[in-house]
């Protein structure tokens, strides 16, 4: 060992263990602090499937790979981080002696040649990602990015580190060749070979530049260990286990949709008819009331964006960012952790459990960022505006985008239980949907027995349950169709479309009541348990003796459908729910509906978020659309199926001003518009409603007609009979 390598040895052991120190002490807070959420014993389920899932989203790249050259680039940055991990190893041995290198598997040509290769290509996808990130930097001119609110210098610093790193394992290889010390052939490095024929011939090169190598890596691992809250460095590792611990394995695309997750208190669902607030707990108020899941969901947060470039509200000059919502969650967490951990927090009577001795070490910003509300006003000091927080329609489209799998909508939703549930405090104006779903049983505020009037006109009887017995679908209407003049065309058209195709059916009538699907998003969990548990006894009396696989419910309404079929076995509902469009899409494919005249004027679908992105029900719409149009082609927007735009009325916006940027219905009417089709069709009656409102806000009433899918079917089965059905008189109130 010469005094080259005596130095570089040295220098290397001091380094790494300063790096390695600090990042034991990083990763012992971090765990701590995710201790401190509360129990989620069901997230320790299935662990094969979990496993299997997180190994597919991974080294698969599912997720990432929607994006496509992103996607790719992102894929090999992560191959070489984790392959390449083994050169920066051997460059421990390489500080020792210019010849060292890995034992046992050092000196075979194919990992020779494997590691070539990903050293290229990761070369390649790092300085894509860098030009990527300074192509959509947010002062670039034209406005907001998917990377503004990121903390950039963290970005750049990490992208700058792994392209160093590379450059450096290239010159080691480089020198090894030009001083003989290299054991690969050409045709496995060729890069490496090539490199070193232009270097000269210095035996201490390699020492030097495999020192380099490791300060570049030990920075790198000091710098994020004193940066906690480093999410775009941190989640390389944190990914792993918050995958493999998402609520729904078997969901490869956003495990958070559809169901929300339970009310929970100490890891077990809320029984409302035991729960007392002064030992339960009623949504979350404070950010050590998620669970260790959410705790984790923050910590992974890579503040990549694609959350907030797809999210309806960011997108229309609203606060709300899930991203910025996330990382204010994770640095309020972190920064109030010192006081947790000593003892520090509030019971949920608002008293606080930590003694004056406990606390008398805490740091005073510890203990003001404990003081401060989890929603609240910038003059409060609130961590969430409730701006913010009352912003979301729950469309999903942050979950469904997010590469880690963080779950947006349920904790959304959990700090709107705690609003609503024990402050009362949500938008006025959805104190009137609320008491309307209390006292009549739909958000409306009509009379349960005018639940059955859109039935008059019809040529045809409707059957309810209880005066027939042989049925196979339980058609629910939901409150919208059964109201709303719009939607009651759409429940018309549908009973006529399954009449023609002599599909056996029957409704409720007014033993139907709402799903209690705005309830449960605006966060009033009591009031959709009340509804809920009704309507699923009244279901199970409906299908009384009947197996599961017929306990056929068909619907209308996304809400209904998703609700329905995803949330009522929460309840001991158990049913097989299909979607209107479903359940058509079979009937033309079985011939049982025959489409005779083509719709013309062009034509258009809006994927309606509860339908597509949070069920994945993409297809069939386009299939009934498909047969109507005569073989002519959907003209499709360039946001749809899974980036659908929302169209504004989920997460019960349907009944809250929209009083903040541009509305979001009138934004994607246009881009409706813009593809000159005539004819919007929607899967969706909150949809409906919303573009209709869209068209006519644009003055294009005249020209542009927003109908559903099965309207559009019955017009091409039966001409003659455009609406299904005769006009019917609007619902007062």
């Amino acid at each position: 060992m010469g005094s080259v390598q005596i130095v570089t040895t040295i220098l290397a052991a001091a380094i790494t263990a300063v790096a390695v120190g600090l990042a034991v002490r990083a990763v012992m807070k971090m765990v701590a602090v995710i201790r401190l959420g509360q129990p989620a014993p069901e997230r320790f389920t299935g662990k094969g499937a979990r496993t299997r899932q997180m190994l597919v989203e991974t080294a698969g790249h599912t997720r990432m790979l929607k994006w496509g050259v992103v996607g790719a680039a992102h894929w090999f940055v992560m191959v070489a981080f984790i392959v390449l991990s083994l050169l920066v190893l051997e460059a421990y041995f390489e500080v020792v002696t210019p010849g060292g290198g890995l034992p046992v598997i050092g000196h075979w040509t194919v990992f020779g040649l494997a590691t070539e290769i990903i050293g290229v290509f990761g070369l390649l996808g790092i300085l894509v990602l860098m030009a990527i990130r300074l192509g959509n930097r947010p002062t670039r001119p034209g406005g907001r990015s998917r990377f503004t609110g990121s903390t950039m210098w963290q970005g750049y610093f990490v992208e700058w580190v792994v392209l160093l790193v590379l450059i450096f394992g290239f010159l080691i290889r480089g020198f090894k060749v030009a001083t003989d010390h290299f054991e690969y052939p050409v045709w496995a490095a060729p890069v490496s070979h090539a490199l070193g024929n232009a270097l000269p011939a210095w035996e201490a090169g390699v020492s030097v530049a495999a020192l380099i190598k490791i300060i570049i890596s030990m920075t790198w691992l000091i710098v994020i260990s004193l940066n906690v809250t480093m999410g775009v460095a941190w989640h390389r590792f944190l990914a792993f286990p918050n995958i493999f611990f998402k609520r729904e394995p078997e969901k490869p695309a956003g495990s958070g949709l559809g169901a929300l997750r339970p009310m929970m208190s100490e890891g077990k669902p809320l029984d409302f008819e035991e729960a007392d607030p002064e030992k339960d707990q009623f949504g979350v108020a404070q950010v050590e009331q998620f669970t260790w899941k959410g705790l984790l969901d923050f910590s992974t947060c890579t503040e990549c964006g694609r959350c907030q470039s797809q999210c309806p509200a960011w997108n229309t000059g609203k606060p709300l960012s899930p991203k910025l919502l996330v990382l204010s969650l994770r640095d309020h967490a972190y920064a109030k952790a010192p006081y947790l951990l000593a003892g520090g927090g509030k019971d949920l009577t608002g008293e606080e459990k930590a003694t004056e001795e406990q606390l008398a070490g805490v740091d005073v910003l510890a203990l003001a960022e404990a003081d401060r509300p989890l929603i609240g006003t910038a003059a409060e000091g609130g961590v969430i505006d409730p701006d913010v927080l009352w912003s979301c329609t729950t469309c999903g489209a942050c979950v469904e985008q997010c590469p880690v799998d963080i779950e947006h909508v349920d904790h959304i939703v959990d700090m709107r239980r705690y609003q609503v549930l024990i402050e009362s405090s949500f938008p006025s104006e959805a104190g009137v949907m609320l008491r309307n779903l209390e006292n009549k049983g739909n958000p409306w505020g009509a009379p349960q027995n005018t639940r059955e009037d859109w039935t008059k006109g019809l040529g045809f009887e409707v059957p309810r349950v209880g005066e027939v017995e042989d049925f196979e679908y339980l058609f629910w209407v939901g409150c919208a169709g059964a109201f709303e003049d719009r939607a009651k065309k759409t429940t018309r058209a549908v009973a006529t479309l399954l009449n023609e195709a002599g599909v056996r059916f029957a409704i409720l009538g007014e033993g139907e009541t709402c799903t209690g699907d705005p309830a449960r998003r605006i966060g009033n969990e009591f009031v959709f348990q009340m509804l809920a548990q009704q309507n699923v006894e009244t279901l199970n009396e409906a299908f009384e003796g009947r197996e599961k696989s017929k306990r056929k419910i068909v619907a209308t309404c996304p809400h209904c459908f998703n609700t329905l079929g995803n949330e009522y076995g929460q309840l001991g509902g158990e049913f097989e729910v299909v979607h209107h469009t479903q359940l058509l899409a079979h009937l033309v494919a079985t011939g049982k509906l025959t489409p005779v005249q083509p719709v013309d004027g062009g034509l258009t679908y809006h994927d309606p978020c509860y339908l597509g992105r949070h069920n994945r029900i993409f297809t069939p719409p386009r299939e009934v659309l498909g047969s109507a149009l005569g073989g002519a082609e959907i003209t499709e927007m360039p946001r749809n199926s899974e980036r659908s735009f929302c169209c504004g009325a989920g997460g019960a916006r349907m009944w809250m001003e929209e009083k903040i940027g541009k509305r979001i219905n009138v934004d994607r009417v246009e881009e409706a518009m813009s593809t000159g089709a005539k004819t919007i069709a929607v899967g969706c009656p909150f949809c409906s409603t919303m573009l209709n409102d869209g068209v006519n806000g644009k003055g294009a009433g005249e020209q542009v007609e927003v109908v559903d899918v099965a309207s559009v079917l019955l017009r091409s089965v039966k001409p003659e009979a455009p609406a299904g059905d005769k006009e019917a008189e609007p619902v007062a109130g």
